[in-house]
C-alpha cells in the first residue's frame, strides 16, 4: 500500500516524533519552509511539535496525539519529521495503526525515524520513505541533489535510477552555512558483485536492529537491505551490529545489500568495509555496494521503504534502481 503521489498545492505537516522542533533555529524553520514552499507545498505544524523536555524531546502522549492528528487530518497529503534523535521507538506500542492503515499519507525521515517507519510498514504495509527532515531543507548550499530526489520520489510517477552527486559534505552546516567543506564524491563502490531485485528494508542500522524479536520488525524475506550509519558506529560497532541484524529470522532470503555513506568521524575505510562483508559467510552470495547517497551525510537520496530496488553491480559499475 502507498499513498498517492504528493502533488502542488498538498499540505506537509511537521511533527516531532523524536527531538522538538525548539531544536531548529527560527532562521532555520524559515528557510526549510520557503524551500518546500517553493516546491508548492503548504507547510503546518504540529500542535506539540514545539514541546520540549530534558532530553529536547516531547512526551508520549503529546508526540501520539500529533502523529495521529497529522494521520486524520484530511487536509494533509504528507508528513515530514523535524529530525532524528534517540526515542522514536518509545511510541510504537502506543499508536493505533489502524489510523495510519486507514488514512495513508507519506511520512518522510532518517536515523533515529528508521524505527517509525519500518514498525508502520511492518504493522500496515504502508511504504514510508527514507529520505530528508524539515529540518534538512534549511541548508542553503549544495541541496539541490537532496531536494531532486525528494521530489522525484515523491512527486513523480517513474523509477529512479540514482545517479552518484558530484560531491558531498560532513560539516555542521546548520552552524555556519558559508564556510563549507565539501569533497569529491567517488561514487559508490562494489564489495560483492551480483544483481537483485527485491522489497526496501531499513535505514540506520542501530535504530533499525531496536525492532528485532519485536512484532514491529518487517520481514527480510526478499528484501534489499539499505543500512548506514552516523559517526556514533565505529567499524567494530558496525561490524556486530550488521552481524546482529544477520542473526534474524528470514535473513538466508535477503536479496542485496546497499550500504550508505559513513561519516568521517566513525572511521570506516573502503579497506575496513570490504574486510568486514568478507568476513560474513552469509553475505558471500548476494551482492554488496557501499558509498551511495544516503545516511548522515549530505546529500541524500529518498527512498521508499517496502518499495522496489533493483541493484545490478559489476566490475565498477553500480545501477541502483528504486520504486515504489
Amino acid at each position: 500500500m502507498r499513498a498517492d503521489k504528493l502533488k502542488p498545492g498538498d499540505e506537509l505537516r511537521i511533527i516531532s516524533p523524536s527531538r522538538s522542533l525548539s531544536l531548529i533555529d527560527a532562521q532555520q524553520r524559515k528557510i526549510a519552509k520557503e524551500q518546500l514552499e517553493r516546491l508548492g507545498f503548504r507547510i503546518s505544524i504540529s500542535t506539540n511539535s514545539f514541546e520540549t523536555d530534558d532530553f529536547v524531546s516531547s512526551s508520549i502522549d503529546s508526540r501520539i496525539e500529533d502523529l495521529h492528528e497529522a494521520f486524520l487530518d484530511p487536509k494533509v497529503k504528507g508528513i515530514l519529521t523535524t529530525i532524528g534523535g534517540f526515542n522514536s521507538n518509545q511510541l510504537l506500542r502506543y499508536i493505533d495503526y489502524s489510523i495510519i492503515a486507514g488514512n495513508p499519507k507519506r511520512l518522510c525521515g532518517y536515523s533515529d525515524i528508521t524505527a517509525l517507519s519500518n514498525a508502520i510498514y511492518a504493522q500496515t504495509g504502508l511504504v514510508t520513505y527514507s529520505g530528508p527532515h524539515f529540518s534538512t531543507f534549511a541548508m542553503l548550499h549544495d541541496n539541490e541533489y537532496t531536494i531532486e530526489y525528494f521530489r522525484r520520489l515523491m512527486m513523480d510517477n517513474k523509477e529512479i535510477l540514482v545517479q552518484p552527486s558530484r560531491h558531498w559534505s560532513d560539516d555542521e552546516w546548520y552552524l555556519d552555512q558559508e564556510n563549507r567543506i565539501f569533497i569529491k564524491n567517488e561514487g559508490p563502490f562494489i564489495i560483492n558483485d551480483g544483481e537483485a531485485k527485491g522489497t526496501i528494508i531499513g535505514g540506520n542500522l542501530c535504530t533499525l536492529n531496536l525492532l528485532q524479536g519485536t512484532e514491529y520488525m518487517p520481514s527480510l524475506k526478499n528484501s534489499i537491505l539499505f543500512i548506514e550509519d552516523d559517526y556514533e558506529s565505529a567499524p567494530a560497532t558496525f561490524d556486530r551490529d550488521l552481524q546482529s541484524l544477520i542473526h534474524q529470522p528470514e535473513f538466508e532470503e535477503v536479496k542485496g545489500l546497499v550500504i550508505g555513506r559513513f561519516q568521517k568521524e566513525s572511521r570506516m575505510s573502503k579497506k575496513l568495509l570490504t574486510t568486514i562483508i568478507r568476513s560474513k559467510e552469509e553475505l558471500s552470495d548476494i551482492p554488496v555496494s557501499a558509498d551511495v547517497d544516503f545516511g548522515h551525510t549530505s546529500p541524500m537520496i529518498t527512498f521508499p521503504v517496502g518499495g522496489q530496488a533493483n541493484v545490478r553491480a559489476y566490475g565498477a559499475r553500480v545501477e541502483l534502481r528504486v520504486a515504489e
